[in-house]
């Protein structure tokens, strides 16, 4: 269990950097309304992605099932994360400076709605869960409790991460200048489209080549 966990962490700590809308909304918030405002709006994104996350498990679960059965299934979940990946390396839509979030005194319920819906109507956010789920299941033996526990930990890194984003929001703010965030966004997209490729591969090889779940066991330790 405590290599799940281990497994989690990194992986949260790289979702909290995924450059995009709720990215820029969370610092705006936190450098202009302060710290109690931008919690409120962050625990909203995190109730959309535990949705998400729900919805995409439940979905693809008969595929977590015969997963081990019908190697070749991975080669759906690597297509969902390379389009991903692609969509993430040439989106040109990043830069969200302005927002029409303007919390009242005692509105912070508000808030909390606008970061649910902000983060909700990001159907790639459910693709994103989607693909995960397919390359994390089998490496958790499908096992319900093991994908609680590895979920709920990433979760958690990527909650204990925004914070300290929240914190530093006004810092961040002056550094991540457009070049920056180009960069950074490549990156992550480059990521995601590796992680495709490698799955797509995977299931068109014999079941004890290229075996994610021993990498993953690897990460572990």
């Amino acid at each position: 269990m405590i290599e799940d966990v281990q497994a989690a962490i990194p992986l949260g700590f790289l979702l909290s950097f995924m450059i995009g809308p709720v990215f820029f909304v969370l610092l705006e918030t936190s450098a202009t309304k302060g710290f109690r405002a931008a919690l409120f709006f962050n625990l909203g994104v995190i109730l959309a992605d535990i949705l998400f996350l729900t919805i995409a498990y439940f979905s693809s679960y008969q595929l977590l099932e015969n997963l081990s059965n019908q190697p070749g299934l991975y080669v759906f979940g690597g297509v969902i994360l390379l389009i991903y990946g692609l969509t993430t390396f040439f989106s040109k839509d990043f830069i969200r400076r302005k927002t029409d979030i303007k919390p009242r005194k005692g509105g912070y319920i508000s808030l909390f709605i606008k970061g649910f819906l902000l983060n909700f109507i990001n159907i790639g956010v459910l693709v994103f869960w989607l693909g995960v789920i397919i390359i994390v299941g089998p490496s958790l033996d499908n096992n319900p409790n093991r994908i609680i526990l590895f979920f709920s930990s990433m979760l958690g890194a990527y909650f204990v991460t925004d914070l300290f984003k929240i914190l530093l929001a006004k810092q961040l703010k002056k550094k991540l200048i457009p070049e920056r965030i180009t960069i950074v966004k490549k990156g992550l997209g480059i990521v995601l489209i590796i992680c495709g490729v490698v799955l797509i591969v995977k299931g068109f090889l014999p079941k004890d080549q290229l075996n994610i779940e021993r990498g993953i066991e690897y990460i572990r330790d």
